[in-house]
């Protein structure tokens, strides 16, 4: 079955690929196997060069790339070159920040010399989606590749060419050429690369069920995985809040990437005296967001990236509202089978309903009432995921002490939820776990070793007589 790379606005298909075949894919591993044996001996300073050179690259190839995602995924080309420039931003962190965060940590013990060093692993196996197709793919990949890994990227088979789009900027750099290699194959060779013995470990960023299953296959063959996998990100918006300030915020946390993104803000919860007005203002906001084609300037938001998508939404929606959820805002698919997807608002969402219980992976909006800050509280964790969440109020103090009560990998006080190369990025429950990003995200791919070295041993001399 062909790789396809389709564009979601026109529904036509760009450009066929053959999948590559166990041989080539195991030939790619074995020559990113030798390749990580050179690459792990080489220097910061070397690896650095090259990384700053990878991120110029992003920066002058911004507006293609855009363009690229545009066309494969519907992500508006202003959305594009962000994700471009961002992806630069950190390949530039990780340059100029590895060698401190891996160099050797000092240990007191009762040894003459007791450190922690740390040592990259080798060959690491990335699983990327689609939403974010570069993005995604350089938070593991600059640090990996700092560490002194080698990476190959099993990327989502609608942005094939965003894959070896990435491959190319590496190699352009002057990377090693097996350093970083982009394998359009289907699902079926996950396994059995993970299964190799030359592969060290595996990076997921996905849905719950494929992070399930790339962790039992690694688990299987005792394997370290990093897994970022789907989100419910709660929005808390208490009575003492900035109730326009939260409300434009909502809106452009509910519809970031057209609603396609782990970390949107998906879960609305409001304490009640302020729920009517706080609703009224952001589908104000929402029904300002302008729709179109993701190649024109002006659009800010496109497409959902392909319309089976769209329809899976559509049934979410259909079956919470039988379930007895109300909408709000009417928005939605404009007929089955197409990709754009307007965004929506529902209201007496209740525990049950799809709409409370799954995660909603597209423009729609969830309304939950709150009796007071303790009851915003438990309906947030109140969920199977953990990935981000943000709290709303005007008392900064009230906000960090709910903030550490929310269970969430991050929590934002008054702030949209993001992720940044200084900071780290992960989940808790059913969002995953381990971490990307900061110093944490480089020291996930790494040999934590211990060196010990003992004290000379005293010898007592014989006296003479």
């Amino acid at each position: 079955m062909p790789i396809e790379s389709f564009n979601p606005y026109t529904g036509r298909v760009l450009r066929r690929f053959r999948p590559f075949s166990w041989k080539k894919t195991e030939r790619i591993l074995a020559q990113a196997h030798r390749t990580a044996a050179e690459w792990r001996t080489t220097s910061f300073e070397h690896r650095a060069g090259l990384m700053h050179r990878a991120a110029a690259l992003l920066r002058e190839r911004q507006d293609e790339l855009a363009r690229l995602m545009a066309l494969e995924m519907g992500k508006p080309v202003t959305d594009g070159r962000a994700e471009a420039l961002k992806c630069a931003l950190t390949c530039e962190y990780y340059a100029d920040h590895a060698a401190e965060f891996l160099r050797d940590e000092q240990i007191r013990t009762e040894a003459r010399h007791s450190f922690i060093s740390y040592e990259p692993l080798g060959v690491v196996l990335a699983v990327m989606p689609w939403n974010f197709p570069l993005w995604q793919v350089i938070r593991f990949a600059a640090p990996a590749l700092m560490a002194g890994n080698v990476g190959l990227l099993k990327h989502a088979s609608n942005v094939p060419q965003c894959a070896l789009a990435l491959e190319k900027i590496f190699q352009d750099a002057g990377f090693p050429e097996h350093a970083f290699r982009a394998l359009l194959i289907g699902s079926d060779l996950v396994e059995p690369l993970i299964a190799d013995d030359r592969v060290r470990a595996v990076t997921l960023t996905g849905s719950e069920g494929a992070g399930a299953q790339v962790a039992a296959a690694a688990g299987r063959h005792i394997k370290k995985t990093v897994l970022e996998l789907g989100g419910s990100d709660a929005f808390i918006v208490l009575a003492d809040a900035d109730l326009e300030l939260a409300a434009r915020t909502a809106a452009q946390a509910r519809m970031i990437n057209a609603g396609q993104s782990c970390i949107a803000a998906k879960r609305f919860i409001v304490e009640k005296p302020v729920v009517k007005e706080f609703v009224a203002r952001m589908k104000e906001h929402l029904l300002a967001f302008r729709a179109g084609d993701p190649l024109d300037d002006a659009t800010q938001y496109g497409p959902l990236a392909r319309p089976d998508l769209a329809d899976d939404l559509t049934r979410q929606v259909e079956d919470s509202v039988r379930q007895g959820a109300r909408v709000e805002l009417p928005g939605g698919q404009d007929r089955p089978g197409t990709a754009l997807f307007r965004p929506m608002i529902l209201r007496n969402v209740k525990p049950g309903q799809r709409a409370y219980e799954e995660e909603l992976f597209g423009p729609v909006a969830v309304i939950l009432e709150a009796r007071d800050a303790a009851d915003a509280l438990r309906l947030a964790n109140d969920s199977r995921f953990g990935l981000g969440g943000s709290i709303w109020t005007r008392d900064e103090e009230r906000g960090q002490q709910l903030a550490r009560r929310v269970e969430a990998g991050a929590v934002f006080v008054n702030a949209m939820v993001k992720s940044s190369p200084e900071m780290p990025f992960g989940g808790v429950k059913k969002s995953g776990y381990g971490r990307e990003l900061s110093y944490l995200g480089i020291r996930e791919f790494v040999n934590q070793k211990s060196i010990w070295v003992a004290k000379p041993e005293k010898r007592e001399e014989k006296k003479v007589e």
